[in-house]
Formats: C-alpha cells, structure tokens, sequence
C-alpha cells in the first residue's frame, strides 16, 4: 500500500503524522511511504531522516495525496484538501467532523474517500488511545498555560498557582472527570493548587479519587454546582467530551460574566465545538482573547505546542492501526478490528457514524450494511 504524509498547512499545526521510525517500520513491511518535503521539520524531523528510513520525499501536497491509498494527517481537513481527496482513498487524522459545519461534510461524501477519526478510534478496552495520547499531553499544558495567564504581565489575577507561605493557592476548578480532566488535575495539585474536579458521573468522580492526591475535591456536576465553582475559579479548565458529537455548553455566558477578573479559562474542549458559551477558536500564534474581564485560552491543538512530543506519541499510538489498514486492506481492517469500525465516519462517500448523522439530521448506514460483511464486535479483541 502507499501511504502518504502531507505537510500540515492548518495554522500553528506543528505535528506530523508519522515519525521517521515509524515509516521505516512501514517500509520493510513492504508498503511504499511518501512524505512530502518538510512535513516533520516543525517537530524537529527532517527529511534526511525520512530519506534514511527509507520514505520517498516529494515536493508537492498534490503528488502526496495523487499516490497516497491511505493519507495519514493530523489536524482536520480544509476544504481545499478535501478537494484533492479521490475515491477509495483513506484518510487518517483528527477529524471532528461533528464541529467541522455541513458543507464540509456534503464534500467528503461527495469525494467517495474514507474517513477515519483518531479522535473516535477504540482499542480492545473500548478506550479511545490516540485520543488518549493527545489528551495526556494537553491535560499537562492546561495547567501550565492557566499558571501563564494568572501572571501579572500577562493580564491576570497575578497569583501563583501554589500560593505562598500564609498565602492560600489558587482555585483550578476542571470541568470533565476523562483523560484531560485527570491529566489537568494531577498537575495542577502538583503545583499545590487547590483543586476541584466536576463531572456528571459518579463513576467517574470515583476513579477520580482513586488515582488523584487526596487534597483533590470531586464533586457530581449540575447547573448549581458549576455555576458555584466557576465563580470562585481561578483557573477554569474545560474538559468535556462526548464521542464524535459537537461539546455541550456546560458553562453558559452569565457564569462567565460572574468569574473574577483577570482570571483564565482554557477550553481544552474547543475541537468539539467549547464547553463554554463565550469560547471561540484561537490559535498558538494569537491564542488569548478577553470577555468579561476573563482570558479565554482555546487553541485547538494545544499538543501541537510540544509537537516532537506529541508527534511521538501521536504515532506510538496510531502505528498498529496504519499496519492493519496497510497489511489487509481497508475493508478487511474495518471488518476484523472493532476498534476501527468506532472510529470510522465516512466509508466510501457514505456516512457510518450515527454521533455525526445526529449532529447534523442526516442519514446514516451502518458499517456493515456499506461493507457487505458482519462487523467483529468488541469483544473479539477482548483478552480471553
């Protein structure tokens, strides 16, 4: 199979979709990779060590996605780039299609292309482990971008994070008990903040307590319970996922309108739409904007700040999937590996996943019905 690895041209994208390493394990399996010139210099991967690892460098994103069977990106795709998309072709990247607005929805079904979403993909546990990979990482920066904007010459409430001695720490309120919930909050007591983890779940809240410091405080979220965190907040961090579908607004504008000034918000839930109602999309070149008194921090790909990093990670978590997709074909991967049907949105021009069909009020068909063939269900990959 030929596999591609265009260059990245959204804005601040500094991620690639597959390491060097990994193209070398790809090609002496026997697939052919074509990455196109400069796609890994923002993470610090040249071409020389593509060229090394036996990848054929092109100088053009046409050629890429001309050859490319199977397209491996890493932010959502441009209109522009859905327009280079051809039948049969697979493409693998962060998606978010529910967010991404109807007519780039009607161009990918147009396109017959196949559509694959990092964001939706499970492993044997249901868990969705690319995912998993990102959230980890922007978990991390949440707490360290709120630290930033609390400061002083950067227009906030000038408190540090872990207080000082007789002076109390500052409140980091995190919204969203899942992987970036947990990530945000076992750094932010780290710091010695006072934290507070809200989550709808109780299950939830529970691991929660188990694998947080006992300092952390959990607590079920409601309208009154997050109305009441958000006004003490120092830090705000919005860390609620629902599976392939656009975020809900869990805090409305009136909460916001009530916060401190000069506090933060980071809406780590932005790719999905926010989770706040005064959110909007920035970027990592202009990645702050201030509404009612309070900076709101919502770049979407926050990992890509520490793009080496999560490029690594990106493709330590992705490589078996490519090898399943590459090795058997695309309709035997999707048949055997429920993990890949999840994560599956559009199969050849027809749409398969009922979150984004509910998104947007359209059709849908199951996958197996597009297929032809029965679907392995999950417990086929579960350990015996």
């Amino acid at each position: 199979m030929i596999i591609g690895v265009p260059c990245e041209r959204t804005a601040n994208e500094n991620r690639v979709g597959l390491t060097p390493s990994a193209a070398g394990a790809l090609v002496r399996a026997g697939h052919v990779v074509v990455v196109e010139s400069g796609a890994g210099e923002p993470a610090r991967f040249g071409d020389d060590a593509y060229r090394a690892a036996g990848a054929s460098i092109t100088y053009t994103s046409d050629e890429v996605a001309g050859r490319s069977d199977l397209v491996l990106k890493v932010a959502a795709l441009r209109p522009a780039e859905v327009a280079c998309l051809h039948e049969g072709q697979t493409v693998l990247g962060f998606h978010h299609l529910a967010a991404g607005g109807r007519p780039l929805l009607d161009a990918v079904l147009d396109s017959g292309a196949t559509l694959i979403g990092c964001e939706v993909m499970e492993d044997e546990r249901g868990d969705l482990h690319v995912l998993r990979a990102m959230s980890e990482i922007a978990g991390q920066l949440a707490v360290h971008v709120g630290a930033h904007f609390l400061e002083t010459h950067s227009g906030g409430r000038g408190i540090l994070l872990g207080g000082a001695p007789g002076i109390p720490p500052a409140h980091v309120v995190i919204l969203g008990a899942g992987v970036v919930g947990l990530s945000a909050a076992r750094v932010a007591a780290g710091n010695l903040a006072q934290v507070t983890i809200l989550d709808r779940r109780a299950d939830a809240l529970r691991r929660a307590g188990t694998f947080l410091a006992p300092g952390v405080v959990t607590e079920l979220a409601h309208e009154q319970s997050i109305a009441r965190a958000v006004a003490y907040a120092d830090v705000l961090i919005g860390a609620v996922l629902i599976r392939g579908e656009r975020t809900s607004r869990a805090v409305t504008r009136a909460m916001v309108e009530r916060m401190k000034p000069g506090s933060v918000i980071v809406d780590v839930s932005i790719d999905q739409g926010g989770c706040v109602e005064t959110s909007r999309p920035t970027t990592l070149e202009d990645p702050v904007f201030v509404e009612h008194g309070v900076t709101h921090y919502c770049v979407p790909n926050m990992a890509s700040a520490v793009a080496r990093t999560a490029s690594l990670a990106l493709t330590g978590a992705l490589l078996p999937s490519v090898r399943a997709l590459a090795g058997s074909g695309v309709e035997a991967a999707l048949a055997n590996d429920p993990g890949l049907a999840a994560g599956t949105y559009v199969h050849r021009g027809r749409l398969v996943s009922a979150a984004v069909a509910r998104s947007f009020g359209v059709p849908w068909e199951p996958l197996a019905t597009v297929l032809g063939a029965p679907v392995a269900p999950p417990q086929a990959l579960a350990a015996p």
